[in-house]
């Protein structure tokens, strides 16, 4: 006899299982009905439907309308096409002449650095900011043709494009696609480049026409302001003459450290741009161009809101530049490193409140010929107060080789001028490739640092086998939340202390002395030399001590 329990137990299944089949015998019932039977559709009298018309078209202009229609037609499709190597070769060995690619004077780095430019997934800054033109991450192997898409804008009706230099680098095969030209009408109008900047991502491209082509105004980048609305035009992931709209977000922004970013100011936008509108218009509510898109930070290879545009008044400068006889951008320079900005704690022990701290000096350079030295601080240009290394930059870049500028600057607190020669900055680059450097890393006498409990700072005598020239304690470790630490020196292991708030370092027992010194509340600043490129001078670190 079973138990009161399991009778209810039985009693709840049966229940559950009636429910269910309850419920899909509905859902057959549901879908027979929803779906109709076999003539049903006869049995409606749908003679009081009134029939749908189409409503006469409508114009709705709006700004964004009216720059679609001005600019759009200026507005080109890039295509390019790289040769495999076995193929360029059998070119060659047939007589037929490959186009020479123009190269950028100004490039110091090597190719290598574009290459990387255009990889996904490889880490560090460039998973962010990539460079976008049609080329997805699983690009063609050797053995077969690279094809690439982007964008581009003509600005002279004879032809002249501006565009990105990442568009066209290393291309064999240019075309150009202008908004007139039927779908499917082969790849485009061949293209020549006229000439490129590396420095600023920018390329001229010229196609043959036997008429004017519409040319796009071009805006004044100065004047654009955050907040204000502006357009993007392009291709892209190959979608032509495709319109997306947006702000500045900001101005100014440079997004590779160094020198490679010396010549990049870009304008920021939230304009969807995506891989194709590389080379592209930036467009204000004028309808004039004020950027040239050129990169976008990504975690996802697409749209993410934040894009680069490069300002139209570096493109204009840049453009007339190339279309000059010698189809390149000279700039000047005068052989120095520098550091491009300093902490509080630094300006107040070298006494600067504007200006820029030189970091090195190239020997044989005209920095050097005229006696500026490192750790001198150049605070003027033929008078006019310097503002920082941006301000320096420009101002000596814009200068023609040969000519000659006045420099002011601080040594020791004394205030001296110097007349320094202008020289191609290309020669500059040239030289600060040389850098010697390739001494093993030995840390030996790892023994406690004095300087560990204030400062976070272990550091030991120089090996006997340091590079000439060097002088300080080296860095064996960094103390994580430390002074140092906070300061910026946390991967400077292997790197030398060469002076602390500008007094020499030649020994530890010495660099302890001065840190004895140092108290609660006072400025320490560090000039710390990386000794495999001691050319290179060093960097100023410093801070407050708490």
């Amino acid at each position: 006899m079973k138990s009161l329990l399991e009778r209810l137990r039985v009693r709840r299944l049966a229940t559950t299982f009636t429910i269910l089949a309850t419920l899909s015998a509905g859902i057959l019932i549901g879908s027979v009905v929803a779906h109709g039977v076999k003539g049903q559709e006869s049995q409606v009298n749908s003679s009081d439907a009134t029939p749908l018309k189409i409503p006469p078209a409508r114009e709705l202009s709006t700004d964004f309308t009216k720059i679609a229609k001005e600019v759009g037609p200026a507005v080109v499709n890039i295509s390019t096409e790289t040769l495999p190597k076995e193929q360029q070769q059998s070119r060659r060995r047939s007589g037929q002449r490959l186009r020479p690619m123009p190269q950028n004077p100004d490039n110091g780095q090597g190719d290598d650095d574009d290459d990387q430019d255009q990889d996904q997934g490889q880490g560090g800054m460039q998973d962010f900011f990539n460079r976008f033109f049609g080329m997805g991450p699983d690009q063609a192997p050797d053995q077969q043709a690279h094809e690439a898409l982007g964008s581009g804008f003509i600005v002279d009706p004879k032809g002249y494009i501006i565009t990105n230099n990442h568009v066209v680098d290393k291309a064999d095969r240019i075309y150009v696609k202008l908004s007139t030209d039927p779908d499917g009408n082969g790849p485009g109008h061949p293209a020549k480049v006229v000439g490129v900047d590396k420095a600023t991502d920018l390329a001229v491209i010229k196609v043959d026409t036997d008429r004017p082509l519409p040319t796009v105004k071009l805006g004044n980048s100065d004047g654009a302001q955050v907040g204000d609305w502006v357009v993007a035009i392009g291709s892209p992931l190959g979608q032509v003459g495709t319109v997306t709209a947006g702000i500045i977000s900001a101005k100014n922004r440079t997004i590779e450290p160094g020198a490679r970013g010396q010549f990049q100011h870009f304008i920021q936008t939230d304009a969807a741009i995506n891989p194709g509108n590389s080379g592209g218009p930036l467009v204000n509510m004028a309808g004039e161009v004020v950027g040239v898109n050129t990169a976008i930070f990504t975690q996802s290879g697409g749209y993410q809101g934040i894009g680069f545009a490069m300002p139209s008044n570096t493109a204009i400068d840049v453009y007339n530049a190339i279309i000059g006889p010698e189809h390149k951008v000279v700039r000047g320079s005068i052989g120095i490193t520098f550091q491009p900005s300093v902490s509080s704690a630094v300006q107040r022990i070298y006494g600067v409140k504007n200006g820029v701290i030189i970091r090195g000096v190239t020997p044989g350079m005209p920095a050097d010929k005229a006696g500026l030295k490192a750790g001198d601080v150049i605070t003027t240009i033929n008078g006019r107060p310097v503002k920082d290394g941006d301000d320096l930059v420009n101002d000596i870049s814009a200068r023609k080789p040969n000519s000659t500028v006045e420099l002011g600057y601080l040594r020791d607190g004394k205030q001296s001028t110097a007349t320094v020669s202008i020289i191609d900055r290309s020669k500059m680059e040239a030289a600060l490739g040389q850098s010697s450097g390739d001494d093993d890393d030995n840390t030996p006498n790892n023994g406690t640092d004095a300087s560990q409990s204030k400062l976070g700072i272990t550091v030991s005598d120089l090996p006997p086998n340091a590079p000439g020239g060097i002088h300080g304690v080296l860095i064996q470790s960094v103390k994580p939340g430390s002074f140092a630490d906070e300061i910026g020196m946390t991967d400077m292991s292997g790197y030398v202390i060469s002076s602390v708030n500008k007094q020499p370092v030649h020994s530890k027992a010495e660099y302890n002395s001065i840190v004895s010194g140092l108290k609660s509340g006072s400025d320490v600043v560090f000039n710390v030399v990386d000794p495999h490129h001691p050319k290179d001078g060093g960097i100023l670190l410093g801070g407050t001590l708490p």
